[in-house]
C-alpha cells in the first residue's frame, strides 16, 4: 500500500520506500518484518507510525535511521541511496542527518546533562550549544544535574536535547514515552512538539499508544509488516490535550 496519504504535495518527499522488506532469519525460520513497504515522507512533517508490538514498527524506524539495511526494496534519503549502501556512508548519514530517541535514555551517569548532550556537539558540524539543546526541552535550568538527580521525564528530555543538539534533519524516535507515566510522557510530547515546530525538524514517533496519534500531521497504521492505513489531522491536538 501506498502511504503518501496526501494530494500532490508541491515539494518531493525526503525519505522514499519502495518494495521495502525485511526477513530475518532463525534457525530454519524465516521472520519477514517489513513485506512490501511504501512510503513518503516529507520535510517539516509530524508523523507516527501506530501499530502493535511486533508490528515491524522499529524495523522500518531503523532502516530510515541507517542503523539497518533492507532485504529487498530501496530506501533514499533525498540523494542517498540508503538500500545497499556500505557503512562508512550510513556511519556519515546518521551522524550528520539524523536524531535518535529510544525509549531508554542511554545517559552516562557520571556526565552532567549538558555533558551528556555536549558527547554529541563535540563531533557535529554545526552543533547547538548544550544549554541552547537543553533550553528547547526545557531544562535550561538543569544543565548542572546529573542524571541520577533528573526525574524519567526530565532524563528523556535531556536525551532529545542530545539528539536535536547536533542540528538534525530527521529525528527519529522509538516509543519515546513507553517507559514513562501519563504526566511525564506528555511533557516529553511537548518537548518532541516543540522541537518539530521551532526547528522544522522532520519528526517519526514510533508507539503503540493510539492517543499520540492526535498530535501528527499523519498517522501511519502498521500490521504484520504492512502499511495498512493513513490518515490526516486536518488539526493537531496539543500534547496537553491528550488523554490515555
Amino acid at each position: 500500500m501506498n502511504a503518501e496519504g496526501r494530494a500532490a504535495p508541491a515539494v518531493a518527499p525526503v525519505f522514499r520506500m519502495r518494495g521495502v522488506t525485511k526477513v530475518y532469519t532463525m534457525g530454519e525460520v524465516e521472520v519477514r518484518a517489513l513485506d512490501g513497504v511504501d512510503l513518503d515522507l516529507y520535510a517539516g512533517e509530524f508523523v507516527v507510525l501506530l501499530g502493535a508490538s511486533g508490528s515491524g514498527k522499529s524495523t522500518l524506524l531503523n532502516i530510515l535511521g541507517g542503523l539497518d539495511v533492507p532485504t529487498g526494496g530501496d530506501v533514499w534519503y533525498l540523494d542517498h541511496q540508503l538500500s545497499g549502501a556500505e557503512d562508512e556512508t550510513l556511519t556519515r548519514y546518521r551522524r550528520e542527518h539524523v536524531g535518535f530517541v529510544f525509549q531508554f535514555y542511554n545517559l552516562i551517569p557520571s556526565l552532567t546533562a549538558a555533558e551528556n548532550v555536549a558527547l554529541v556537539t563535540d563531533i557535529a558540524v554545526q552543533p547547538m550549544a548544550p544549554e541552547a539543546a537543553l533550553g528547547v526541552v526545557g531544562l535550561g535550568d538543569r544543565i548542572n544535574h546529573f542524571p541520577a538527580q533528573l526525574s524519567g521525564g526530565e532524563q528523556q528530555r535531556v536525551a532529545i536535547a542530545r539528539a536535536i543538539a547536533k542540528r538534525p534533519d530527521v529525528l527519529l524516535c522509538d516509543e519515546p514515552t513507553g517507559a514513562l507515566d501519563f504526566a511525564t510522557g506528555k511533557m516529553v510530547l511537548e518537548a518532541l512538539e516543540r522541537v518539530n515546530r521551532e526547528l522544522g525538524t522532520t519528526t517519526v514517533v514510533i508507539t503503540h499508544n493510539a492517543a499520540i496519534a492526535r498530535m501528527a500531521d499523519r498517522v501511519i497504521h502498521i500490521s504484520s509488516g504492512r502499511l495498512v492505513g493513513v490518515e490526516s489531522n486536518a488539526v493537531k491536538a496539543a500534547p496537553g490535550d491528550l488523554s490515555w
